[in-house]
C-alpha cells in the first residue's frame, strides 16, 4: 500500500512525538510503503523542532513548516499537496486517534476512492460535542453535506481524487465541510467507518476558540456566494 499520511499540528510539543512514533510503528507492522507528512503550523513551542529532529531518525518522516499559522484546513491543504503516494490520509496529531485504525479504512480501498471515519462515542468535553453538533446542522443546510461526524479527523483518498475535492476558501474548521460539498458535486460515492475516540492527555484544544469559529462563518459566507454564482452561471 502506498500511503502518504499527513499530520496538521499547531503547539502539540507534549503529543506530536508519541503521534509520530506511533504512526511509524504501525508503517512498519503493515508495511506501508509511505511518508509521514507532518505539518508545522507556525506553532511557538517545541513542535518544529520535535518534527525535525524525528524526520531525521525517520527518513520516510516529511517535515513542512508554515512561518505564520494559517488554520487548521490551510496546514491539511498544505500537507495533502505535498503528498506523493497513491493514497493520501490525515489524521490530527493531538492523540485523539491512532494510527492503526487507518487498517480499517484502508481495506475498504479500492472499491471506494475516499474512505472517511466516524466516531462511534467522542471522547470531547460536552461543549464541543455541542458545537460539533451545531456545526454539522449548519453545514448540512447551507451545503446540502449529509456526512456523519463530519469533523472526524481519520480520512484516506485516493490522491487522483484531491485536485476535484481540494476546499478552495476554508483555512480552518470549515475545511472538511467545504471537502465533502466538492466531494458530493463529483458525485463520488463516500464509505463510513466506525472508529474510536479518545480522549486528550496533553496540551489544548483549539476548536471551540471564539475566533476559530468566527474563521468559519466567514468562509463558509465566501463559499456559499460562490456557489450562488456558480448556480446563476449554469
Amino acid at each position: 500500500m502506498e500511503f502518504s499520511l499527513v499530520l496538521p499540528c499547531f503547539n502539540e510539543e507534549q503529543n506530536i512525538e508519541r503521534t509520530i512514533r506511533d504512526a511509524v510503528s504501525w508503517f512498519r507492522k503493515e508495511g506501508i510503503d509511505g511518508e509521514i507528512v507532518a505539518v508545522n503550523d507556525g506553532s511557538a513551542d517545541e513542535t518544529g523542532a520535535i518534527i525535525d529532529r524525528l524526520a531525521k531518525e525517520f527518513s520516510f518522516v516529511r517535515p513542512l513548516h508554515h512561518k505564520r499559522n494559517g488554520g487548521y484546513g490551510a496546514a491539511l491543504r498544505s500537507g495533502c499537496n505535498a503528498g506523493t503516494k497513491k493514497y493520501i490520509g490525515f489524521m490530527d496529531s493531538d492523540g485523539q486517534f491512532r494510527a492503526g485504525q487507518f487498517t480499517e479504512l484502508l481495506l475498504r480501498l479500492p472499491e471506494y476512492r475516499i474512505v472517511a471515519g466516524v466516531r462511534m462515542e467522542r471522547a470531547d468535553p460536552w461543549n464541543r460535542k455541542l458545537n460539533a453538533w451545531l456545526y454539522g446542522c449548519l453545514v448540512r443546510l447551507v451545503l446540502g453535506v449529509k456526512k456523519r461526524d463530519i469533523n472526524c479527523a481519520l480520512v484516506v483518498f485516493e490522491k487522483l481524487l484531491w485536485p476535484s475535492i481540494c476546499p478552495r476558501f476554508a483555512t480552518g474548521a470549515l475545511f472538511c465541510g467545504e471537502m465533502y460539498y466538492r466531494l458530493k458535486k463529483t458525485g463520488t460515492p463516500l464509505c463510513q467507518v466506525g472508529v474510536q475516540h479518545f480522549p486528550r492527555t496533553a496540551g489544548r484544544s483549539t476548536g471551540a476558540n471564539p475566533f476559530v469559529i468566527l474563521r468559519m462563518f466567514r468562509e463558509l459566507r465566501k463559499l456559499k456566494k460562490d456557489v450562488r454564482g456558480s448556480e446563476q452561471k449554469s
